[in-house]
């Protein structure tokens, strides 16, 4: 018997208002650049994004860039929403025809979206062109809080709540147990899941912090670079998580009062974050999403309860990629004292947004996983 989501699940196809793109147009084109300067002249970004990137960049944003191709590129995969706890919860999913598929959920972070994974999605469309075939149901949800899902505005709304949401979503698609894929924001809530939910029996993460530091007679040269370089990003990278966690309203506002702003914010970390800079097209679908949603002030709750949370022991199996240019490198010999290490898998080149930048190397890292740890876990779909 095939699988098909249930009825809640609804249907999504996104379709912004012409009025809203007229609205952001014309916005953008009276916003001002900042003046020229020695600082936004350097061409290392040592100082964040230069004038001529923003300059150039607001440009294709206005006079080449297609908000309409993009929408139909994401609507060319199945959308859905469901109704969850008071979330209007979105999601992307590739549902399997197979009785013992897989069910697994990626969960991105900040500034990033469910879009990430849509390079992703698309191997595994090629992989495996029926639905038949297909080993896994791969379920790519917004976060909470995050474009094209609400949270809670009235109230406090944690972490925990969010992994809730999310957890009843496998559960009211029949999925009895699953296994939760993350990075970013994305690795704290599948470590939430594993510590709180049975349902999640392990997890594969492409960032995992630890208060530990590695041994560095330990390192490979590849790692002492990784090191090297996240401990410079600590220096001199990091002040936007402390404003984001002390004065969300503040920046948050500003954000959502400009697009100008939310370019220059959220494509400095794209640039700065990733081992090669992403695609124009990918990083404005990534703003535009922010801007037409109005969700950057949502979507900065997790940094506020991060910034008092220690890490954690992860007891369930644990899966990992490394890649050289993530901001946190997680070094076998140091997440091994810290979780439940079952693979380990680590690449010469990548950064941060790893299901963007390596979805072929992340895609097969998780099936390595999910091959190590499903059939130990007695899990099966509840079809």
């Amino acid at each position: 018997m095939s699988y098909s989501p249930p009825s809640s699940a609804k249907p999504f196809t996104l379709n912004i208002p012409d009025q809203d793109l007229d609205d952001w147009r014309q916005l953008l084109k009276l916003s001002k650049l900042p003046p020229q300067t020695w600082e936004g002249s350097q061409e290392d970004r040592r100082y964040g994004v230069t004038h001529k990137w923003l300059s150039e960049t607001r440009d294709y944003w206005l006079n080449t860039y297609s908000w309409r191709d993009e929408e139909k590129r994401i609507n060319s995969f199945p959308n859905y929403r469901m109704q969850i706890n008071g979330v209007d919860l979105h999601f992307v999913a590739l549902f399997s025809e197979k009785k013992d598929a897989v069910p697994i959920q990626f969960l991105h972070g900040w500034p990033g979206s469910f879009i990430e994974f849509l390079p992703m999605l698309d191997l595994i469309r090629k992989q495996y062109p029926s639905a038949k075939e297909l080993p896994c149901h791969i379920i790519v949800p917004s976060l909470p809080g995050y474009t094209l899902s609400t949270r809670p505005t009235d109230r406090e709304f944690s972490m925990e709540e969010s992994v809730t949401v999310l957890n009843q979503l496998m559960v009211n698609l029949g999925f009895s147990k699953y296994i939760a894929q993350g990075g970013d924001v994305g690795s704290f809530c599948a470590r939430i899941a594993a510590q709180n939910h049975d349902e999640c029996v392990g997890i594969q993460l492409n960032m995992m912090t630890t208060s530990d530091q590695p041994d560095e007679s330990k390192l490979s040269d590849l790692e002492k670079t990784a090191v090297k370089s996240g401990n410079a990003w600590r220096q001199t990278g990091s002040a936007y998580a402390q404003e984001h966690a002390t004065r969300p309203s503040t920046i948050g506002s500003v954000l959502s009062s400009n697009p100008l702003a939310l370019l220059a914010w959220i494509g400095e970390k794209f640039l700065e974050w990733s081992d090669t800079d992403p695609s124009l097209t990918h990083i404005l679908t990534n703003i535009s999403l922010y801007w037409f949603t109005s969700s950057i002030l949502t979507s900065l709750q997790p940094y506020r309860q991060l910034r008092s949370v220690a890490p954690t022991y992860v007891a369930k199996p644990v899966g990992f990629s490394f890649f050289p240019y993530e901001l946190f490198p997680g070094i076998r010999h140091v997440l091994e004292k810290n979780a439940n290490l079952v693979s380990y898998e680590q690449h010469e080149a990548g950064g941060h947004f790893a299901a963007l930048e390596k979805p072929r190397e992340l895609w097969g890292d998780v099936e390595t996983f999910v091959k190590a740890v499903w059939d130990k876990a007695g899990a099966r779909p509840k079809l």
